[in-house]
């Protein structure tokens, strides 16, 4: 009956000292949240890019095309939402004004977060300098585009619709402010960033 004992115990301890799958991942996570600890929404960051963590691992250069990616993926989530208030008539008077405005402001940011994906796939180190420049540019320029947006319901109106397109948007631009604090990121850490072939 000892012996039972002491095996009963012994098994218990060899199992408190297995990895379990969430001990595993802990790795993974701590590099999500070193990339995101340059971001003005870190928890956003986190949540959003937490999946990217096995590929991306030290890589800026990943987090940032990681960063676009799903930043692209949010501002078309957006946009789909401003064509079907548009279609349905949501809006009208000055505030339908107001909403053509934010559809082209996020039509203009779409194609802006496409060129930033671009540059983050065709990295070069004779050009890394240019791409950076570029990359600040379309990305500064994305993020105007979702404030310009905003600003153009800035006057109060009472009603859930105005609120939940307010909402949309400014999620919009939280992405795009993390994602060019990745890029940034990238541009600092130089040509060690690449990862390798």
């Amino acid at each position: 009956m000892a012996y039972a004992n002491i095996f009963v115990t012994f098994i218990f301890f060899a199992f408190l000292t297995i990895p379990t799958p969430l001990t595993a991942g802990n790795g993974d996570h701590s590099y999500v949240e070193h990339a995101c600890s340059v971001t003005r929404y870190r928890d956003l960051c986190i949540r959003s890019l937490a999946s990217f963590s096995s590929t991306a691992k030290n890589s800026p250069s990943r987090w940032a095309r990681a960063g676009v990616s799903v930043t692209l993926g949010e501002t078309k989530i957006v946009t789909r939402y401003l064509i079907t208030l548009k279609k349905h008539n949501g809006m009208k008077g000055k505030f339908g004004v107001a909403l053509s405005d934010c559809m082209e402001c996020f039509d203009n940011a779409i194609d802006e977060l496409h060129k930033s994906l671009g540059v983050l796939r065709k990295l070069s180190r004779t050009t890394f300098v240019t791409q950076m420049g570029d990359l600040n540019t379309w990305l500064s320029a994305a993020l105007t585009d979702g404030n310009t947006c905003l600003d153009g319901f800035e006057e109060d109106r009472k009603g859930n619709q105005l609120k939940s397109l307010k909402n949309r948007v400014l999620r919009a631009t939280h992405f795009t402010s993390n994602a060019l604090a990745l890029a940034n990121k990238l541009a600092a850490t130089g040509l060690e960033s690449f990862p390798d072939p």
